[in-house]
């Protein structure tokens, strides 16, 4: 799936405190959304990178999107992109706003790829 639908579920910090496999089995999920310790962790921890790979490659195999959260810096962005990862959150993009803030925002986000022509965030 290349787009996060509306009205969808997801499926928060996948891979992480209550979020389990078992999950995938028994809700009607759109989206796993893999958790910041993950993609903090990139560049520095190796553990992270093979669980991202993991992450992406099962969401994709079951037609979810992926959301990659706290995303801070270039390098992770493009870590994930070249993952397969198409939408993202962080910082790198924006702080946390009121939803009416977010509206009024432009559509500058909006990253062209050359694999997908879907957005990079949601």
């Amino acid at each position: 799936m290349d787009r996060a639908p509306f009205n969808s579920v997801a499926l928060d910090d996948f891979g992480t405190g209550y979020s389990s496999l078992r999950y995938l089995q028994s809700l009607p999920l759109d989206i796993l959304k893999i958790n910041i310790a993950f993609v903090r962790d990139l560049n520095r921890e190796m553990q992270a990178h093979p669980i991202a790979v993991i992450i992406i490659a099962l969401a994709d195999s079951m037609g979810l999107a992926v959301v990659a959260e706290g995303v801070e810096t270039p390098a992770q962005l493009a870590v994930l992109a070249d993952l397969g990862c198409a939408i993202y959150q962080g910082y790198l993009f924006a702080a946390p706003m009121p939803l009416e803030a977010f509206h009024q925002l432009p559509n500058c986000f909006v990253i062209e790829q050359e694999s997908s022509s879907s957005p990079p965030f949601g």
